[in-house]
């Protein structure tokens, strides 16, 4: 699946350049006790690809000699890596605000009964996928039983405070689409999912972010079995706001895979097109302490439509670009 967007016809994506660091996402590995439908990253059970506790000590360094302020931690189920907590514990005693990506199963999970207890104790963000706020829809994408265990772990973070105002311990959920549509309105749907999660399951949280269905990976690869794929890229493509340019996530993010190489956003790294600096073909995270990547070309290929369709979609939900057009490509390049 990594060569598909190069064999399908090129729709010329317009060019990027770096803004100041702010955020470092990175990826612990793509073991998951979840095979969801829409995942970019193919994450299973059976994945064993994950972080080493030396890479992970990279990480930690490369936090301190950066400008980063967030540190935003996916997979798989980031959490099943051994050297999570580590990692936490290290990036909180920084300052740095840490968001953990969860699917909310994984609190139910043996051995994993007080990762909740934990993530509160240590103040870290939630940021958790429910599809839908339907039984039948959710099960649909990510699995039977899914559901219910994700209500009963959003239970489990309400309990210690997580959603509560003034609490200080943020839950968000984030949405996607069930197939190849761009998603609704963010600011309705989330008002929709504060009243139904609250009147049915007694549910409260933060915020809902939307986000695109990228083209790769497992939902690229379903999209071209069904037929499906031009058709959905000529709707992104048809769908571009040239203003979302300036708030794309790849322009203050830098991804990291389980190895410690890096990338210019997280689906780039499922795509195997890592960053380009200094001529590398490949650069790891130690060859990067203490750089400035501000200006650097960023890497660009159709997916990144995805991002920019409608009101944009990057890994804090839809983007509020409100430039003028013309501004926005002018400062994009």
């Amino acid at each position: 699946m990594h060569q598909t967007l190069h064999l399908m016809k090129s729709r010329g994506f317009p060019h990027l350049r770096r803004k100041a660091l702010e955020t470092l996402q990175v990826n612990l590995g793509y073991k998951c006790n979840q095979s969801c439908f829409h995942c970019h990253v193919n994450a299973s059970p059976d994945r064993k690809e994950m972080m080493s506790l030396a890479t992970i000590e990279d990480v930690i360094v490369f936090i301190s000699a950066s400008t980063v302020k967030t540190l935003d931690l996916t997979g798989g189920a980031p959490e099943m890596n051994d050297h999570f907590r580590h990692l936490v514990r290290a990036a909180r005693a920084q300052g740095v605000r840490v968001i953990d990506r969860c699917n909310l199963t994984i609190l139910g999970e043996p051995g994993f009964e007080d990762m909740d207890t934990f993530l509160a104790e240590n103040q870290v963000e939630v940021s958790a996928s429910l599809p839908c706020y339907s039984q039948e829809n959710v099960d649909k994408q990510r699995g039977e039983g899914v559901f219910e265990k994700s209500i009963e772990g959003l239970k489990k973070l309400n309990a210690l405070g997580y959603g509560m105002p003034e609490s200080g311990l943020i839950l968000n959920l984030v949405f996607n689409p069930q197939g190849p549509m761009l998603p609704p309105g963010q600011e309705q749907l989330e008002a929709d999912y504060h009243r139904l999660l609250k009147d049915n399951f007694g549910i409260v949280f933060n915020h809902l972010f939307t986000i695109t269905n990228m083209p790769i990976q497992r939902f690229g690869s379903t999209l071209i079995s069904k037929g499906q794929f031009e058709g959905y890229m000529d709707l992104l493509v048809s769908s571009f706001q040239a203003h979302n340019l300036d708030s794309v996530m790849c322009r203050s993010l830098l991804s990291v895979d389980y190895l410690g190489f890096v990338y210019d956003c997280d689906f780039n790294q499922m795509l195997g097109l890592p960053l380009q600096y200094a001529g590398r073909l490949k650069t790891h995270l130690r060859d990067l302490m203490g750089t400035d990547l501000l200006g650097n070309q960023i890497v660009v290929k159709d997916h990144c439509y995805g991002c920019t369709a409608g009101q944009g979609s990057s890994c804090g939900g839809a983007l509020e670009g409100d430039s003028n057009a013309e501004d926005a490509l002018e400062a994009a390049e």
